[in-house]
């Protein structure tokens, strides 16, 4: 069951006008904070996002599931999907049962390398003009202060890169 405060955020992004996928961030977020804290583990960065993922979309998050997914991720989203059409407490026993599992997991999925590697990955599977694409909108998207500070970063980190 995700927490309120997460539930709150993503409503709020909804509210926003933000993406589903923004909305279902809150939902990773909340899940890398648990492995971070100790409450439970994941086997991989990748796991710990889809459970994020999972929550997210039982919440009523309307994320779909990537074009290149796997036939099962694909099953599980939409088996996601009618769970939060039809919302009922979870059995405690399968419950109890999952949270064991996780226990016996490791936490070194959610460590800023981990992460940050993972980040790596996924951005190199991209093709450049989908990555410009998506920096164009953000910056769209960002406001002019914050274009402003990004700008000033940006050229800062060239200045350094060129000496």
């Amino acid at each position: 069951m995700p927490e309120k405060k997460t539930q709150r955020a993503a409503s709020k992004d909804k509210k926003e006008g933000k993406s589903p996928s923004t909305q279902a961030g809150e939902y990773v977020h909340e899940e890398i904070e648990h492995v971070r804290k100790g409450k439970h583990g994941a086997r991989s960065t990748k796991q710990a996002i889809a459970i994020g993922l999972s929550k997210a979309r039982r919440a009523g998050v309307k994320v779909p599931p990537s074009k290149t997914a796997s036939k099962s991720t694909k099953k599980k989203a939409a088996q996601d999907e009618d769970a939060s059409r039809h919302p009922h407490k979870p059995a405690a026993k399968r419950s109890r049962a999952t949270t064991k599992a996780l226990k016996k997991e490791g936490h070194s999925a959610t460590s800023k390398s981990a992460l940050s590697s993972h980040a790596k990955k996924s951005a190199s599977k991209r093709t450049a003009s989908s990555r410009s694409a998506a920096a164009k909108k953000a910056a769209h998207t960002k406001g002019t202060a914050a274009r402003s500070a990004a700008a000033k970063k940006a050229a800062k980190t060239r200045a350094k890169k060129a000496s």
